[in-house]
């Protein structure tokens, strides 16, 4: 862009571009603020300057913080070079790139726990400078990801202005423990499943539409034990509160879980990967994006159940 004033071209400054780079990643002033330790004021003013030198708009405001706008795109490009070229700048003694920064993901439980945690081990020992914060929760794709960089989520998601990837498949089965089923006998049929009750979600606070669906297969099933994590379920099934609706991989690690029904009742549900396309650009990012990729192409078979 040229001054008109002047007739000298106007650069935006590296700095500025940084501050544009982290704002946009998360979504918020405050994360950027504190992923750069600088305060809050002064990101207002570098975004300020940024868009005073370039003559337009950035940024624009959205629920829950701030998106791009189509001229914050093309500065986003231009600030991942510059960030790319600073930190080629650090190496190890062989002239290795160090990797460094931080991966925050949003995952269900049980994904969390046996798949993005092994994951970030993983990474952690290749890059020590790589830090991974998981963040447990079962729910939708949030519509704007502040302060995420990945969301793991149930169901394919409706995004805008992110990528959606299909990550894996995995099975939800019935299980009970042995002393249940010697106290209560064993459902032969479908049809019998009304006479055992039920743990599962709390159907009320349910936020996933493919987990509300994977129990219509039982209706007159009456709740047991029911909560929003599935930890819970797991314990109070091998506690014999009920049959429980279980991910295959985390009921076929107890020994006291028997499944029950499994050619009649088999649901296949999947994980989608959810991201901003400039996030995963990010080397640190795709560094561990690559080892959950991995791990879960490793954990294929006890994802679908077929494993034990």
């Amino acid at each position: 862009m040229r001054d008109v004033s002047t007739g000298s071209a106007r650069r935006p400054s590296a700095d500025d571009l940084l501050v544009l780079l982290a704002v946009g990643r998360s979504g918020r002033f405050v994360s950027a603020a504190e992923e750069l330790g600088i305060n809050h004021t002064t990101i207002s003013r570098r975004i300020a300057a940024l868009e005073h030198t370039l003559g337009g708009r950035v940024l624009t405001r959205a629920a829950g913080g701030w998106e791009l706008t189509e001229l914050g795109r093309e500065a986003l490009a231009a600030a991942e070079v510059v960030e790319s070229a600073v930190k080629s700048l650090a190496a190890d003694a062989d002239g290795s790139r160090v990797l460094e920064g931080v991966v925050r993901i949003s995952a269900t439980d049980g994904f969390s726990a046996y798949l993005a945690a092994p994951a970030a081990a993983e990474v952690q020992r290749q890059h020590p400078k790589i830090t991974v914060e998981i963040v447990a929760t079962t729910r939708r794709a949030s519509t704007q990801r502040s302060g995420l960089d990945l969301e793991v989520v149930v169901g394919e998601p409706q995004v805008h202005r992110a990528t959606a990837t299909r990550l894996a498949d995995y099975s939800l089965g019935l299980y009970a423990a042995q002393d249940y089923l010697r106290e209560h006998g064993s459902p032969a049929r479908v049809e019998d499943l009304v006479h055992h009750p039920l743990v599962y979600f709390i159907d009320s606070m349910l936020q996933v539409d493919d987990l509300d669906l994977a129990s219509s297969f039982a209706p007159a099933m009456r709740e047991s034990v029911t909560s929003t994590n599935v930890f819970v379920h797991v314990e109070a099934t091998r506690a014999a509160a009920g049959i429980g609706l279980l991910p295959c991989f985390m009921a076929d690690r107890h020994p006291d879980l028997t499944r029950v029904l499994p050619e009649a009742v088999s649901v296949k549900l999947a994980y989608w990967l959810v991201a901003r396309a400039e996030t995963l650009r990010r080397p640190e990012v795709a560094a561990f994006v690559a080892a959950l990729r991995a791990k879960v192409h490793r954990e294929r078979s006890a994802l679908l159940g077929v494993g034990k």
